[in-house]
Formats: C-alpha cells, structure tokens, sequence
C-alpha cells in the first residue's frame, strides 16, 4: 500500500518513527515520512529506510482559522497528489487535521496515534482564553478520531481521558503501546560515571515539563556534590520557557544549559540520573532511553510519566509541581550510589522487557493490519512523482 506517516517535526520521523517506517517498508510498503522542518540530513536517513521525505507546512501550535484551513487544504492536496491509501498521524495538529484531509483525500486505512495530551488537555484551564481552546481542541479531536479505522495510545490515562471526555466513539479501535520504544542496541548500557552526582534533564525547553521545578529544586540541593543539567531546544510553543529565563538559571548556578544535541547519549552516559518533572506525557522517550542506557530516573506521577517508573525499583515517583519533593527525591539519589546502580539495572531489565522498539512497532502493525497492495503499489518512492505540497 501507499502509506504516509505524518507528524509535527520532521526530526521525529526518524528519531520516534525511524523503526515503524523501515518496517512498513520491508514489508512491501511504499512510505512517505511527511512533516514540516526537514534538512537534508533527515531527507538522506528517510532514503536509507527506503522511504521519501516530503514537507509540509503545519503549525504545532496555536489555533489561526485561517492558517489552519490551509493546512487541511494543503493536506488534501498532498495526500490527493501521492495517490494514498494508508494514514498514521501522531500529535494534535497532525491526528486532527491529518484525519479530516485523509478522510476527504479518500484514504481508507486512517489511524492516528495520542502521544500525550498536550498543554491543552492536561489539568484544568484557567481563564476564558484556554477553556475555548481546550473546546475548540476536543471538538477537532472527537470530529477526527471518528473518522479513525484505529487509535493508539500509549498509556491508560490517556485512553480513560479520551473516552470520558467522549472524544473517542466507543465503536472506535483503539489499543495501548508501549511508547515509541527504544534501540537497546543504539542506546546500551553504559558504566556510571565518576565525580559529583549529575542529574540530567532531556527534552523541549516547555513550561509543563517541570523545569521550573527542577531549577527550584536544584537551589535547595546546590552545592559541590552535585550537579543539574539541561539538554534540549528552546521552542515556539506558547507555553515555552523564554532564552533568558534559562540564562537567568545558569547565572546564578543552579543549572548548566548544555543546548540541544544531534546524539543524547554522550550525554546520558556522563550523568547519573535522568529527572523529568513533566506534568504529563504519552510515554517520555527520554526515560525509555536513559532507563536503557541504565540510569536511575526521578519524575512525576502523572500521566505517561507513572507507567514508565517504578517507584523504589528503577526509580523515583514525586508529585507533579511539587519542587520540595522533587529535590528530596533527588537528594537521597545524591547520598547513595549503590541505590543509583541498583535502580540503574532495574530500569535496563525493564527496558529489555517492555519497551524494545521491535516489540512496540510490531505491536502497531499488528493493530494497522495494512493489506498488501498490487505488485505495482511496491515500487520505490523515488520514482513516483511527488506533488508540490
């Protein structure tokens, strides 16, 4: 079949999808990795997997009627142009509008995939302003996930949410995996470090990962015995933490920025502890990787968060804002080393157990459950034509 996996950055086509993607080409698949911000370098490692890159343009955030309507069209068109048959979106933008413009394109086979609510949806909204975006949200969600052959989700949270919430059709599909999973061969075990107790966080510099609770907490914690890091972008979404709050952090010692990395693991190799205080996530890539590479983990018990820790064996569970608990949390992992291995190991084992991406992505094409198309729909990507998207 003619397949398309669509999402928000076009780095995390290969970074979260890369395995899907080889997969669905290996099976007879003709693929296409479809998302805004592509490099040359993301287009060469689509064409090692065998499938094409093509860009679009699709806001991650904000709701513009405007802009919006144009990417649905957009969408429409693109999808018209490539002749698809196959659909899996992940991420709001791409699940809602993807779906809709899938549906009106005639592809038959539509999927989409909940990596996590999102600031939208998670807690409660506060103010005129974010209770109609969050309606205005529910309403996109429940109008594109009915027109669904199947959902995903990656925790149970999520999934009881979106059928409270009445966003997904009862009639709908839908099944729980295990996060994007992890490469243990790519991120494998690595001997902890010597020197003062690191803790590292990975991951979009966004309010609503925590991270003004983990510089809180690493003020009351500072000292030579330890130290706090940062590793991740700066972002456009509204709810991100500006470049000079950050500067701000890293004047007054309470945490080192170490910017954004094409490779994490250098990193995670020369920290301790992987910390995300997030107040809620599908399933955290950045704890799959570090409990993989064998690092004891602290986060929160939230959604996503909770399901990939447990709590005393691979690592530690705080409540969500909680910046003193946070910190006493992190301070006990500071005063015992035999802890940190010990949860290290934990983590890896579970790893092994739950979370290899082999399993995962054969758990989603289990549930896609793609027919095999006619001989001629196996040709290679390249020599198809592509429509301007």
């Amino acid at each position: 079949m003619r397949v398309a996996v669509l999402g928000g950055a076009a780095r995390d086509l290969v970074n979260f999808r890369g395995h899907l993607i080889g997969e669905l080409v290996r099976t007879g698949h003709t693929v296409y990795g479809i998302a805004p911000g592509g490099t040359p370098a993301i287009r060469a490692d689509l064409e090692a997997l065998g499938a094409t890159y093509v860009p679009i343009a699709l806001d991650r955030t904000g709701l513009n009627p405007l802009r919006d309507a144009l990417s649905l069209l957009r969408l429409w068109r693109l999808f018209r142009g490539l002749r698809l048959e196959a659909l899996l979106a992940y991420e709001a933008k791409a699940v809602t509008f993807g779906t809709l413009a899938a549906q009106l394109a005639g592809v038959s086979h539509r999927f989409a995939m909940i990596t996590g609510r999102g600031t939208t949806l998670q807690g409660e909204a506060s103010g005129l302003r974010p209770r109609v975006v969050r309606a205005v949200v529910k309403a996109l969600y429940r109008r594109a996930l009915r027109r669904c052959r199947g959902v995903l989700f990656q925790n149970e949270d999520d999934l009881a949410f979106f059928r409270a919430e009445r966003l997904l059709a009862i009639r709908t599909a839908a099944r729980i995996v295990n996060g994007s999973g992890v490469d243990l061969g790519h991120f494998a075990l690595a001997p902890l470090p010597a020197g003062p107790a690191t803790f590292l966080f990975v991951g979009r510099l966004l309010r609503d990962k925590g991270l003004f609770e983990f510089a809180e907490a690493s003020r009351r914690l500072g000292g030579p015995g330890a130290r706090f890091r940062i590793l991740g972008p700066l972002d456009s979404n509204p709810n991100a933490i500006r470049a000079d709050q950050v500067e701000a952090w890293v004047r007054e010692g309470a945490v080192e920025y170490l910017g954004e990395a094409e490779d994490v693991r250098p990193r995670l190799a020369e920290a301790h502890v992987l910390v995300l205080p997030s107040y809620g996530e599908g399933t955290p890539r950045s704890v799959l990787e570090a409990m993989s590479m064998g690092r004891a983990v602290v986060t929160t018990d939230a959604p996503g968060c909770r399901a990939t820790v447990r709590d005393g064996l691979n690592g530690l569970l705080v409540p969500v804002r909680d910046s003193a608990a946070l910190a006493a949390a992190m301070g006990r992992l500071a005063a015992d080393r035999d802890l940190v291995a010990r949860m290290g190991e934990a983590g890896r084992r579970i790893a092994e157990e739950t979370y290899d991406v082999r399993k995962v992505t054969a758990d989603i094409l289990a549930f896609m459950d793609l027919p095999p198309g006619p001989p001629e729909a196996h040709r290679s990507p390249a020599a198809l034509p592509l429509p301007h998207p």
